[in-house]
């Protein structure tokens, strides 16, 4: 049962939704801006409204199952299996196998997650991404920050041993799917929203 459920997250989360709205489009978005699937780029390459559907669906990609794997009796108590199929949600989305393994960077999926595995700290970190998006005008920026303070939030807020683990180890897949992103800032050369590659 439990491989069932992982197989479910990791093909549910890896429906490369950004994708799908740009092809409907005429746009292939690996082709154009930043070459990414996530929002991001859809509101860079095609617009608003586009944009704000491919999060919510992202957003959904992480909640969804994590919320299916709750509402089962034999398993909604089990934080750290929770957690797991929070992960292959994540991996899903950022490795697709629809798309020859590349996915997004899983910021949005990540946060359905957090939504639905620790609320809270989910909506902190929301808030942050929040702020300091209104500051900096950089999407990538603004998911490094919100993450780096997750496992300090979660740990704050005395969650659960096994929740301050994937706190920290969804922070990490946020890292790795970001070192170019790092690189392009600490070079001066990301992106803001509204500029144009």
């Amino acid at each position: 049962m439990s491989l069932i459920l992982f197989l479910f997250a990791f093909f549910f989360g890896s429906i490369p939704w950004g994708y799908i709205i740009g092809k409907l489009k005429g746009i292939d978005l690996r082709h154009v801006g930043s070459g990414n699937i996530g929002t991001t780029n859809v509101l860079r390459a095609i617009g608003k409204k586009e944009a704000l559907i491919t999060l919510l669906l992202d957003i959904s990609k992480g909640a969804i199952p994590v919320l299916v794997v709750k509402i089962i009796p034999s398993y909604g108590d089990n934080l750290f299996l929770i957690g797991l199929v929070g992960i292959f949600s994540i991996l899903g989305h950022c490795y697709t196998p629809f798309l020859k393994f590349k996915g997004g960077k899983g910021v949005a999926t990540s946060i359905g997650v957090l939504l639905a595995y620790m609320p809270l700290a989910g909506l902190i970190t929301i808030l942050i991404w929040i702020i300091t998006f209104k500051i900096s005008k950089i999407s990538s920026l603004s998911a490094l920050i919100s993450f780096a303070l997750l496992p300090m939030n979660v740990f704050l807020l005395d969650y659960p041993e096994e929740i301050k683990f994937f706190a920290f180890l969804f922070t990490t897949v946020i890292y790795l799917r970001h070192i170019q992103n790092i690189k392009r800032l600490l070079k001066g050369t990301e992106l803001k929203i509204g500029d144009k590659k």
